[in-house]
């Protein structure tokens, strides 16, 4: 029925069959608030995800409450939420150090180095997700036009998005020496890996964190810091600053923006107004000016 109005609901299957299983073991066939509770708080150690669970379970009861009255149907607010995590707001320093360190991966006469140098640059230069990139196929990159053709993204959206002269000419010099390095080609996708299969998400985490610690972005301890999708939110909190700066009205920009981000609604782009304090001090700014011609 979810699916039909139009969600993916993959992870969701999955937690409501391990759910399901979780009942068959206990020889329960109507939920109630206890079962779902006991389920929704494991592991123990996974806290965060505990009301994304019972979140699941609440929706899938609803449902069956029309089916059999006997169901219970929890409340909301029982478990706290994953707070949302604090984004880091690169630095142009930074981003080039990172980039840097990129060019330095071996093998030396070898792709990976250029890959990883290509990927990072463009998740930084567009807000791309780093699932929307290494999705990207051949033919989604019009390197003539300088347009990548994002589909089927988070949402189910598809969208255009232009690229700047500097980045199209970057994934031109990619694309020759992919296609130099991998003849004939093995793989329909963009960004690949050394030997030319599909570049894995988990390898790039790898990379990424390696050259994170290696940067000094991360301690080399660390399990936490900056992340990949913070890209995408320096990209944003940077194009709303421009606008400031510039004296463009910002209301008119973040639509285009969050078109451009592959938003669903523009209220999800209005988060990043309060993620940078220089952009909450422009704000007030202009709130306190837009009073004062008003009053």
């Amino acid at each position: 029925m979810r699916r039909g109005l139009g969600f993916k609901f993959q992870q969701q299957e999955k937690r409501l069959t391990n759910f399901v299983r979780f009942m068959e073991e206990r020889g329960a066939t109507v939920i109630t608030h206890k079962l779902a509770l006991e389920w929704a708080m494991l592991p123990q150690d996974r806290r965060p995800s505990w009301a994304l669970r019972l979140t699941d379970v609440r929706g899938f009861a609803r449902h069956l409450h029309s089916l059999e009255a006997q169901t219970e149907v929890l409340p909301t607010g029982i478990l706290p939420g994953p707070s949302r995590a604090k984004p880091y707001i690169y630095t142009d320093t930074e981003i080039r150090t990172l980039l840097a360190a990129a060019l330095e991966l071996p093998p030396t006469n070898g792709l990976r180095r250029w890959t990883y140098y290509c990927l990072f640059g463009l998740l930084s230069v567009t807000g791309l997700r780093i699932s929307e990139a290494l999705s990207l196929r051949r033919d989604d990159v019009d390197l003539a036009e300088g347009i990548l053709t994002i589909r089927d993204t988070k949402f189910g959206k598809s969208r255009l998005v232009p690229l700047h002269a500097t980045s199209r000419h970057v994934l031109v010099n990619y694309a020759q020496r992919r296609d130099a390095h991998l003849s004939p080609a093995r793989s329909p996708y963009f960004f690949v890996a050394e030997q030319g299969g599909k570049l894995l998400l988990q390898y790039v985490y790898k990379v990424f964190w390696r050259l994170s610690r290696q940067t000094g972005l991360r301690g080399q301890t660390d399990h936490n810091g900056p992340r990949l999708h913070d890209f995408r939110h320096r990209f944003a909190v940077q194009t709303l600053l421009n606008c400031y700066r510039s004296d463009r009205s910002v209301e008119l920009i973040l639509p285009a923006l969050s078109t451009y981000l592959g938003h669903t609604c523009v209220r999800d782009t209005y988060w990043y107004l309060s993620a940078c304090p220089e952009l909450m001090g422009h704000t007030v700014r202009k709130l306190e000016q837009h009073w004062e011609r008003t009053s």
